[in-house]
């Protein structure tokens, strides 16, 4: 058995949830619309320059459900992935998941999105097993803030080897699919990195190395 390592965000789904979830929020009327989505999308472009600081984002992301609970958000969460992320679902991603499940792969999936957004997502996708920013609450209220090591570039490799120790788990054939730069950290130590509809700096490197480079749809 190996594993299947999965990118979310542009890698399983047409879209960034953290973004998609923001205007959510302005639907909801949790945030100034105007004001919070502008900061929103200077902070993905950013992202896709590799210059995000993600704490920075979080920061700024998690203030909305900040005093909410738990329960709230989840209740919330819900019917959005219902109606904006399963339309947005690539199905070359599906049937690339499936294809490693008839193998008898393991199938993960880390995300630098947060733990309350990704695990509905996972579910809707059929996986079990995923790895996310972790959110910080007290007794079952949101406080704002994160726990432990963000799923972000290198975090993403810190995060994945304390899971293959708790599993008992190795890197030996595995495969990790992303498109973003920012994912070259963990595509560098799996034995199959495939680049999906990449970003240019991605592509590039893809090109240079002989990676997979796969058009999802």
């Amino acid at each position: 058995m190996a594993l299947a390592i999965f990118d979310l965000d542009e890698t399983l789904i047409h879209g960034d949830c953290a973004s998609l979830w923001s205007e959510h929020m302005a639907r909801l009327g949790w945030v100034d619309g105007e004001t919070f989505l502008r900061r929103d999308h200077a902070l993905m472009e950013a992202y896709g320059k590799g210059e995000l600081a993600m704490e920075d984002y979080m920061a700024f992301s998690l203030e909305p459900i900040a005093g909410r609970t738990l329960e709230e958000v989840a209740h919330l969460v819900e019917p959005w992935v219902e109606e904006v992320i399963e339309p947005i679902i690539f199905g070359d991603a599906c049937r690339c998941i499936a294809e490693h499940r008839k193998r008898g792969d393991r199938v993960l999936i880390i995300s630098a999105s947060g733990v309350h957004l990704v695990g509905p997502i996972a579910a809707r996708l059929g996986v079990d097993e995923y790895l996310a920013i972790d959110l910080d609450a007290h007794n079952g209220v949101y406080t704002g803030r994160t726990h432990g090591v963000l799923t972000y570039r290198e975090g993403k490799i810190t995060r994945l080897l304390a899971w293959l120790d708790q599993e008992q788990e190795n890197l030996e054939g595995a495969s990790f699919y992303s498109d973003s730069r920012n994912d070259l950290p963990l595509l560098l130590k799996v034995d199959h990195p495939c680049a999906v509809n990449p970003d240019p700096v991605l592509r590039e490197h893809a090109q240079a190395h002989g990676w997979p480079i796969l058009s999802w749809h």
